[in-house]
């Protein structure tokens, strides 16, 4: 992990000490990702503090992006706190606040761990109700929720932020009825998880959404849910926003084709909207005078640039590390256009060799130009990273 890890010293960097205080049945975790939050640091140490029992274990792991002194403020509240606090400051944010939950769960040591905002908007008083709610459901994942019984999105400031929330909730249940039964509030950030039923290494976040990641990617086999009342949020602004959003959005269409069927359904989709701009630049070009064959050829090339740009944000955006944009944008091109050009043979090839008539001829050539198009552009242009691996370690 790039960036650097503090530690109180005397607590949770000393092996000896984290076996025999942090690592015993029951223990948690409490893991905090803080993007300049400096303002709430005291506040919600001194709330954990008050709030986690001495029965049970605790340690609290700040994951921190922050460009203020959020993380000198951590070290100097935790010397006042009866239970380790560890900060892991990171240069480079990759993943959002989504990455650096996951990082905090690499650096864990509990069977339990517990999500929260650092903005005190997720009362910690509910810690150890999240704890004992698992283990007596013997549940993997006990999320935090507003939208039961007893709960409440009180804290949420203004009309748009309560539709922006509900809109988001709808959505993500729509796309994945399956992974996300059982739980009513998805975009909740505030949950506890076993150790154990996770895998760090699989997850993908991005943006701040990482508890819809952990249940699409890795969800437990039992998972329940406690109400919780949503706070007002204590000091600093909201880190909603458009971008945000944006990020959002791009994670749901990142997890919802992460398997080849759906992916070549989205290349697909993607692939019908291409024929606006290729349309529409076909009308400007023929309306100034170009002649039919050119306009058509150039026409198609914007056709081209559209399906590049939303392929390479919805279905490759994590496999384009191994490749310039501009070798990406090169290849894909060649495959397009030679998507033109081996359509008119196999049309011929069809009628002439198998008998087919011309319409059921041209809609079997579309379809097979199509998936040896998907086919090649994972293959030739995004290919995997483990074939990459493989090559770098042989």
């Amino acid at each position: 992990m790039s960036g650097h890890e503090y530690t109180v010293p005397g607590e949770l960097g000393d092996p000896a000490v984290r076996a025999a205080e942090v690592a015993e049945p029951g223990a948690v975790t409490i893991v905090v990702p803080t993007f300049n939050e400096s303002a709430n640091i005291r506040r919600l140490l001194q709330q954990i503090t008050e709030s986690v029992p001495s029965r049970l274990p605790c340690e609290v792991v700040f994951v921190d992006d922050s460009t203020d002194d959020t993380p000198d403020v951590i070290r100097q509240a935790a010397q006042d706190c009866p239970f380790p606090v560890t900060v892991l400051h990171r240069e480079e944010p990759v993943g959002g606040l989504g990455g650096a939950v996951v990082e905090g769960l690499r650096a864990a040591s509990s069977e339990w761990i517990v999500v929260m905002d650092g903005d005190c908007q997720h009362p910690p008083s509910l810690v150890p109700e999240l704890v004992a709610t698992g283990e007596r459901a013997n549940a993997g994942l006990v999320v935090a929720s507003r939208y039961i019984k007893g709960g409440s999105r009180a804290g949420l400031a203004g009309g748009y932020r309560v539709a922006v929330s509900r809109g988001a909730t709808w959505l993500t249940k729509s796309l994945f009825p399956r992974r996300l039964h059982g739980i009513s509030d998805p975009m909740s950030g505030f949950f506890a998880i076993r150790r154990g039923t996770v895998t760090a290494d699989v997850l993908r976040p991005l943006g701040y959404k990482i508890l819809l990641e952990l249940a699409v990617r890795s969800r437990p086999r039992r998972v329940t849910e406690v109400p919780f009342v949503f706070q007002d949020r204590f000091a600093g602004e909201s880190k909603s926003s458009a971008r945000e959003g944006m990020r959002f959005l791009r994670h749901l269409a990142g997890l919802r084709t992460a398997s080849p069927v759906a992916r070549m359904v989205g290349f697909g989709l993607i692939g019908a909207t291409g024929f606006v701009p290729n349309l529409v630049g076909l009308w400007a070009l023929t309306v100034l005078g170009t002649h039919y064959v050119p306009a058509e050829i150039l026409a198609n090339q914007l056709g081209v640039a559209w399906n590049f740009l939303l392929i390479e944000q919805l279905l490759f955006r994590d496999r384009r590390g191994h490749r310039r944009w501009w070798d990406r944008a090169g290849r894909f091109a060649l495959l397009a256009n030679a998507d033109l050009v081996l359509r008119i043979p196999l049309i011929a090839l069809f009628v002439d060799r198998f008998g087919m008539g011309a319409l059921p001829a041209t809609a079997l050539a579309l379809v097979t130009t199509f998936v040896l198009r998907f086919v090649g552009t994972e293959a030739l242009v995004y290919l995997p990273r483990r074939r990459r691996e493989s090559r770098t370690a042989a």
